[in-house]
């Protein structure tokens, strides 16, 4: 049996919709090049591998069998390879020519001076029609053309699977209009890492802030078997969150003041050996999300950015690559953009 449920709506006044893993919006480079972003977000911390990192290539295809070569190289998605090593640039461009003389194909890999920031990937690939790019290492889709002048709803296909598999989501589209859908066409798959999955306009996410405080605010969360003590040993109350029962801590801290705080839980989680989880929550755009994510029936929330609406939803199935498509009417217009969930690439 399948129930169809509005998770919320979202705006897109650039006409450019971006399709990414909510929880990565921290690698986000914008209009930046991606080698100013600092690989401890990547979870590196070996000076060595920072500096392979940092020093990474992109190439471009060029040359008349261009496309053909990309498209069968399979590496990634589109017409260039992005973010690989230092260490590994002669490599991929020898592994190219190989690929191209067995093919028969005349392409070469052309290593551009700068890295392409992640804003100009995404004008890119909408500009091309649609598709989907990686960002370091994680498939993300663009697609242009999307109404600019009003709210499109979002909507989530709940279904009762078989087998054990309980209730979840077989697919969320963004409505672009109230056409019927008679074919579809794939435009690459969204790569999730963090279990939720971001709807939202291209240029707000070069202003959306995913670590840092909006307001200069942070709260301080802590759970877990120990919690009640913690609770009593450092004056704390639960912060009384739809969603998060018996979540204890503190809300609305001064950046500085909440640091300290979980600083002082850490160190005595450490010390004592006691089992508790601590969070530290700067008022940033994904906890402004998030927030709302945890209190929904639906876990999904929204947040404006500027003059855009973002949505942020819990794909109910946690990690994997999920194929996005582009469903067209009779005149092959798009009439909405969607993700499936239950027939995943395994």
């Amino acid at each position: 049996m399948e129930e169809i449920v509005r998770l919320g709506e979202i705006s897109c006044p650039s006409g450019t919709l971006v399709v990414v893993d909510g929880g990565h919006l921290g690698l986000w480079s914008g209009e930046r090049s991606p080698a100013e972003i600092d690989p401890a977000l990547l979870g590196i911390d070996d000076a060595a591998m920072a500096a392979d990192v940092l020093d990474s290539v992109d190439f471009a295809v060029v040359g008349p069998d261009a496309s053909a070569a990309a498209r069968s190289f399979g590496r990634q998605p589109g017409a260039m390879l992005h973010d690989i090593p230092a260490s590994r640039a002669v490599e991929m461009g020898s592994l190219f020519e190989e690929h191209c003389r067995a093919s028969g194909l005349d392409a070469r890999l052309d290593a551009l001076p700068s890295r392409e920031p992640h804003a100009q990937r995404v004008r890119r690939t909408a500009a091309d029609g649609g598709g989907s790019f990686l960002m370091y290492g994680v498939p993300v889709v663009a697609v242009g053309g999307v109404p600019r002048d009003r709210h499109l709803p979002v909507l989530a296909t709940r279904v009762d699977f078989s087998d054990g598999i309980g209730t979840r989501w077989s697919e969320m589209a963004v409505r672009l209009s109230d056409g019927q859908a008679e074919s579809s066409v794939p435009l690459g798959d969204v790569g999730v890492d963090w279990a939720r999955v971001l709807f939202g306009d291209a240029d707000a996410l070069n202003t959306w802030q995913h670590n840092d405080p909006v307001d200069g605010l942070a709260d301080v969360a802590f759970w877990g078997a120990a919690a009640d003590e913690a609770a009593a040993t450092f004056a704390a109350s639960e912060l009384g969150e739809p969603g998060e029962e018996g979540v204890r801590g503190w809300t609305g801290l001064a950046v500085a003041d909440a640091m300290e705080r979980t600083r002082a839980l850490m160190s005595w989680k450490a010390d004592t050996g006691r089992r508790m989880m601590v969070d530290f929550r700067p008022h940033s755009h994904h906890w402004q999300v998030m927030r709302q994510v945890r209190a929904s029936e639906v876990e999904a929330g929204t947040v404006d950015v500027g003059d855009a609406r973002l949505l942020c939803a819990m794909t109910t199935w946690g990690d994997g690559y999920f194929p996005v498509s582009a469903d067209l009417d009779a005149s092959g217009v798009v009439v909405a953009i969607r993700v499936s969930f239950s027939d995943r690439p395994k």
